[in-house]
C-alpha cells in the first residue's frame, strides 16, 4: 500500500518588484494535517533581509525530518524490546557542501540522540542495536543519498 503526503507551499510577490532579485523568500508552508509553518531560504545562502532567519528553511526541515523519523522509529524498536524511553533529545546537524559537479547538496547529518529509560536500563551494545534498527528502517533515511550518521549522546547532555 502506498502513502502520499502533501505540503503546501504559498508565497505572494505583493508589492515587491521581483525581477530586481530582491524580494522576501520567507513563504508558508501548509503541510497535509493543516499545521502551517513559516518557510524561508537559509540566511547562509540568501542574505539578510531578503531571508527570514526565524523561519524554517528546507535544509532545517531536511535534518529534522531525518532526526524526527529516527526517532519514531528508536521508539517502536524500544517498545519492542521491553524498554521505557523516559526523554528522547537530539541536536542533529546536517552540512552542506559542494560536490563533485560544484553542486551544493547536504552531504551528511549527524545524529545525536541522547535517550533516558526507566526499569530496566539498555547495555551500550542493546542501545546501539536499537539506533542501527531505528536508522535501518527510517523511511527518510532509506529516501536520501546523504550519508546520515549517529552518534548516541549521554542521557541529559
Amino acid at each position: 500500500m502506498a502513502h502520499q503526503y502533501t505540503a503546501e507551499i504559498l508565497w505572494e510577490r505583493g508589492d515587491q518588484t521581483f525581477t530586481d532579485n530582491r524580494y522576501s523568500r520567507r513563504h508558508t508552508i501548509r503541510l497535509d494535517g493543516g499545521l502551517e509553518v513559516a518557510g524561508s531560504s537559509s540566511p547562509l545562502v540568501v542574505p539578510l533581509p531578503y531571508s527570514d532567519p526565524a523561519a524554517m528553511d528546507p535544509e532545517e526541515a531536511f535534518v529534522a525530518s531525518l532526526a524526527s523519523c529516527h526517532m519514531l522509529w528508536f521508539f517502536s524498536i524500544a517498545v519492542r524490546a521491553g524498554f521505557c524511553v523516559d526523554r528522547y533529545a537530539d541536536h542533529a546537524v546536517g552540512v552542506m557542501a559542494a560536490n563533485e559537479k560544484r553542486k551544493f547538496w547536504v552531504s551528511r547529518v549527524t545524529l545525536r540522540p541522547a535517550v533516558s529509560f526507566s526499569g530496566r536500563q539498555p547495555t551500550a551494545d542493546e542501545l546501539a542495536d536499537m539506533h542501527h534498527q531505528a536508522h535501518e528502517e527510517c523511511f527518510i533515511a532509506n529516501s536520501v543519498k546523504t550519508q546520515v550518521v549517529v552518534e548516541p549522546q549521554p542521557a541529559g547532555a
